[in-house]
């Protein structure tokens, strides 16, 4: 699948000059199967690997209102991205933003709603899934802010649901 997507975008490994991914919010086992694909590719290719989360992604030229970008959680929570880190938040206990917000995602229908029922003054954005360019745009704004030290690993907020099994 790998080999059809560059073949696709008319792209040969030796061509690549870095590898942008996702390191999440979202699914445990998607975030975990992206980020393995991406640090197989970058190591073939002996290129570098950054990694940005949803939110970078998704985040729009500053348009004067704050950012959020609420990614669903399938549990009447969302992951909430307010530009300083990622938080699980009840869709029934979102903070008060204080000002006009921006909202993008996957959850920001949801989030708008239940804010502009509070008066809050709320503009969607039409962003709901990082894109390839999208990701690829926040790569380069990372790496052209210096090295990136960090290592690219998955982006968890809640702890994975899945357990051992146990012996009756």
């Amino acid at each position: 699948m790998a080999r059809a997507v560059l073949a696709q975008a008319d792209i040969v490994p030796r061509q690549l000059i870095m590898v942008a991914v996702t390191i999440g919010p979202g699914s445990f086992t998607g975030i975990r199967a992206a980020l393995s694909l991406a640090h197989g590719i970058a190591l073939a290719a002996k290129v570098p690997i950054v990694g940005v989360t949803v939110g970078e992604a998704l985040t729009v030229p500053d348009n004067g209102r704050q950012q959020w970008v609420a990614v669903d959680t399938r549990r009447g929570r969302v992951f909430l991205d307010r530009g300083f880190g990622v938080a699980a938040v009840e869709l029934d206990a979102l903070p008060d933003p204080g000002g006009p917000v921006s909202l993008a995602g996957d959850a920001a229908i949801a989030v708008a709603s239940r804010l502009a029922a509070r008066g809050v003054d709320v503009l969607l954005l039409p962003g709901r899934m990082p894109s390839p360019a999208g990701v690829a745009a926040a790569a380069r704004r990372r790496s052209s802010a210096g090295p990136d030290t960090r290592s690219v690993q998955p982006l968890y907020v809640d702890l994975p649901e899945a357990r051992p099994a146990t012996r009756a």
